[in-house]
């Protein structure tokens, strides 16, 4: 067998469908965020707008963030040394660990190298520690959540999305006594909507079930102290298990889960994703450990970032072009509907214009709803949100996308 053309075909397949990914190799300039250098493949550089980090609020600049991770490399170097279970575990995985749980309101939480890593590990443990368990899950949760399911090698249903009569229906249907677990995202990336936690939870009390809710895009926005839209709706309390991420609206790396000390115990000490992986470097948790307490005391900042999201879905709308009705978020997804042309705008956007927003296309979203997905931070101007639709206007047009439908023509 020809094993390289095979591996050929299948990106030459990527590339005929429209959808093959490029890289922009971007280099961003502390304290001007959300500017930054675009290097070229010919080695050209030109200063463009960043509409598409999924660094909410900034925190990767912070002065506060930046200080707690030199502080941090001074006075324990570089690398954990190992996995937590071997010697990889340092003070500061501990004092982050505690400010997780108390933002959460747990009892206990316990860090993983990534939010991927945290859903897929902590969902397929809950198989093992769970015999007979059955997992509903939402039919737009994301990857790592259904890798998390899959892998855990149980039963499990989809439930369609959002809809909570679909969800009682199956669980109505389920074996009365087998363990059960709803499966849930807070804010659905892709197209900015919110889930019903209270109505989730009811049913979960109902049938008997465990709930677990990612609230990767949420973390850090919602809620007075940014505990999530679970803190905002006064439902943290309610939930079994609480995962999230340091990637987004913290601006370092790593995920969590949050919940009750003898279940965050179980997870440590059955996870294989866990057990196995060499611990988060004490920089990056002391860099996350200040800004979870940095955006604890800090609520007009995420006030500041709800009116940028409002500000600019108010400025696309009124210029024609269509914004997600979904989004009830400050995620501002807007419809193209077809990989290349949605590629071809991101591309000119980056070229002509100075603005960068990635394609969003298959397999993160289904064929035929592919879309621009742009990220307002409190660090978006007015002047940028006006060169930004502008361009976009123009571009519309120019590319033969009908307004108010997305959809190529």
């Amino acid at each position: 067998m020809d094993y390289k053309a095979a591996f050929q075909t299948a990106v030459e397949q990527v590339r005929k469908e429209g959808r093959y990914r490029v890289f922009a190799d971007l280099k961003r300039h502390r304290g001007a965020f959300p500017r930054a250098t675009w290097t070229r493949e010919d080695g050209s550089e030109r200063e463009i707008v960043v509409w598409c980090s999924n660094d909410y609020l900034g925190q990767g600049q912070n002065p506060v963030v930046i200080e707690a991770m030199h502080a941090a490399i001074d006075a324990t170097g570089t690398g954990s040394g190992g996995t937590r279970n071997i010697s990889g575990t340092t003070h500061f995985h501990v004092e982050l660990e505690h400010e997780l749980a108390d933002l959460h309101g747990k009892e206990a939480a316990l860090l993983f190298t990534s939010g991927y890593v945290s859903n897929e590990a902590t969902l397929s443990t809950l198989y093992k520690i769970l015999p007979g368990l059955v997992v509903f899950s939402d039919e737009l949760n994301h990857a790592s959540m259904i890798s998390g399911i899959r892998n855990g090698g149980g039963k499990r249903h989809i439930y369609r999305h959002n809809d909570l009569a679909h969800l009682e229906e199956l669980l109505l249907a389920a074996d009365p006594d087998a363990p059960k677990l709803i499966a849930f995202e807070s804010v659905y990336s892709m197209d900015g909507d919110i889930s019903d936690i209270p109505g989730t939870v009811a049913l979960a009390k109902k049938y008997g079930a465990m709930t677990y809710i990612d609230e990767v895009h949420a973390i850090g926005m919602y809620g007075p102290r940014g505990g999530g839209v679970a803190e905002r709706d006064g439902m943290m309390a309610e939930i079994d298990i609480i995962e999230a991420t340091l990637g987004k609206a913290f601006g370092v790396m790593g995920g969590y889960i949050a919940a009750d000390a003898v279940i965050v115990d179980a997870i440590r000490s059955y996870a294989s994703g866990f057990i196995f992986t060499t611990s988060l470097p004490p920089a990056l948790t002391a860099g996350a450990l200040a800004s979870v307490r940095y955006l604890k005391a800090h609520d007009e900042l995420r006030q500041q970032h709800q009116e940028r999201a409002a500000t600019l879905k108010k400025m696309m709308k009124d210029a024609g072009l269509p914004v997600m009705e979904s989004s009830v978020s400050h995620i501002v997804p807007v419809m193209v509907g077809d990989a290349v042309h949605c590629k071809m705008v991101s591309d000119m956007l980056l070229e002509d214009h100075g603005v960068y927003v990635q394609p969003i296309n298959y397999p993160t979203v289904p064929r035929g709803t592919e879309r621009l997905r742009f990220t307002p931070t409190p660090f978006h101007t007015d002047e940028m949100m006006r060169d930004l639709v502008g361009a976009l206007e123009k571009l519309w047009a120019h590319c033969n996308i009908a307004r108010l439908g997305g959809r190529a023509a």
